[in-house]
């Protein structure tokens, strides 16, 4: 099924998609949902349960406070990071939902945290229930966040869709139904997306979207190579991006030559927006918030050390970039999974890794078999990646895993770039043994905290 490059690129606050943004948007339908059903006007209590990695890692990944906003009826972007919003809920114990009425709220009691509960349908459950004066259930739903930011319904997940596909001209479900839709049309990648997008809204919103979309990944990298001190959550990790910069920026004053400098540059690029998103700053989904530094800061390897830009020029080739990694991450939304809580980190670095090294291969000219071999090999060597984060915090491994998947997204492209597109491995197949590798999985490799690193390192 096609998926939106608006889906799938998403504008959020850090640490997590599918802990943050996703609960996030779900709490927000839920009240929405209270009020169109008519039961707003009697709501006095509402009691959340958390479920699965949600439980076990939400304190760290920043549910609770998604939570608090959703029900307050807030979007991401309309969040104002000098107002204490929490501050306020936790002092007073209420809460205005829906931006309009104050009802009582203790944090402590009315969200509840199911360690040990995972519901079948996927590890990242949540249930919301409101109540009237007399303690009457008024309304329960319960959510997944399934990836992405990405939310569904009880009875909606089982369908393993979000929503009814979309009227475009070329849907795809596999990347050989896409190739072949490609050679069909004598289309790029990027020109059959771009072709989807405009039937759904119109071209200067695209674009001026994908600019948009862009510009914050950027900004992303700019705040984070700016900012320094030492990130919260307990584990008292320091920002490291900020020193990386002002020694590269001594080593070009000092013409101090490196052959492998540009990695250098790419390593810094990834630390800064992952530290971004650990910090609670405004971050886009590439598929995730967990690996949010990798498409930026191949993008900007593009921008400043590709060598093969003069095909479109800097501004097309960033799009191409942009509309290529869409397809691609559509792909794995289809067939397997973005979440780490459902597959492990080969769904989350390993797809951003995926979708960068698409885009690269995409942007410096690249056919659609090189663009899928580009694909396929970031993919197959991020087979089996789990996530374990320390303290459930999105720090470590994941600050330095977003600068790795960057500079494996540049190698792909490469590798690719340097064949002529015939390979024996199909992206399908990858996509196919990812997700049967995440399904294979232990779940406390599966954004839980409870295995790998997060149990083996020291005072974590």
């Amino acid at each position: 099924m096609y998926y939106s490059f608006f889906e799938i690129f998403s504008i959020g606050i850090g640490p997590s998609s599918s802990h943050t943004v996703g609960p996030m948007r779900a709490a927000k339908r839920y009240i929405k949902n209270l009020r169109a059903n008519g039961k707003f006007a009697s709501l006095s209590k509402i009691e959340t349960t958390l479920y699965g990695s949600l439980a076990l890692t939400g304190v760290g990944h920043g549910t609770v406070k998604a939570i608090c906003y959703g029900l307050m009826g807030l979007e991401a972007d309309e969040i104002n990071p000098e107002y204490a919003y929490m501050l306020a809920i936790e002092r007073d114990k209420t809460l205005q939902a829906d931006h309009e009425k104050v009802i009582p709220f203790d944090i402590e009691k009315d969200i509840v945290f199911k360690k040990d509960i995972f519901l079948p349908e996927h590890s990242n459950g949540m249930t919301f229930k409101s109540y009237d004066a007399e303690g009457n259930l008024l309304l329960e739903e319960t959510y997944f966040s399934v990836g992405g930011g990405t939310i569904a319904r009880q009875d909606e997940i089982a369908k393993r869709i979000e929503r009814e596909p979309y009227n475009v001209p070329y849907n795809f479900d596999t990347c050989a139904e896409l190739i072949e839709l490609c050679e069909k049309n004598n289309m790029s990648i990027a020109e059959l997306v771009m072709a989807n997008e405009c039937a759904l809204r119109p071209k200067e919103e695209v674009v001026k979207g994908i600019q948009k979309i862009h510009g914050i990944m950027q900004n992303s990298i700019e705040r984070g190579m700016r900012s320094s001190g030492i990130l919260p959550g307990g584990l008292n990790i320091p920002r490291r991006a900020h020193d990386i910069y002002l020694r590269l920026e001594e080593k070009f004053r000092n013409n101090d030559y490196d052959p492998l400098l540009m990695i250098d540059w790419i390593n810094l690029w990834g630390f800064a927006v992952a530290e971004e998103n650990a910090g609670g700053g405004q971050i886009v989904t590439a598929p995730t918030m967990g690996s949010a530094g990798v498409m930026p800061s191949v993008l900007r390897y593009y921008e400043r050390f590709a060598a093969n830009k003069s095909k479109f020029g800097v501004e097309e080739g960033i799009q191409n970039f942009m509309l290529t990694a869409s397809a691609i991450c559509s792909l794995y939304r289809t067939n397997a999974s973005i979440s780490g809580a459902e597959v492990g980190c080969q769904g989350e670095v390993g797809v951003a890794c995926s979708m960068a090294a698409a885009g690269l291969a995409a942007a410096m000219g690249g056919t659609p078999k090189q663009i899928e071999n580009a694909a396929e090999i970031a993919m197959e060597h991020n087979l089996g990646l789990t996530c374990d984060p320390l303290a459930g915090l999105v720090q470590v491994p994941c600050i330095e895993r977003n600068a790795m998947g960057a500079v494996k997204a540049v190698n792909s492209a490469r590798i690719a770039m340097k064949g002529n597109g015939n390979h024996l491995v199909s992206l399908d197949s990858v996509i196919k043994t990812m997700f049967d590798t995440g399904r294979d999985m232990n779940n406390k490799y599966k954004e839980t905290s409870l295995g790998g690193l997060a149990v083996n390192v020291a005072n974590c």
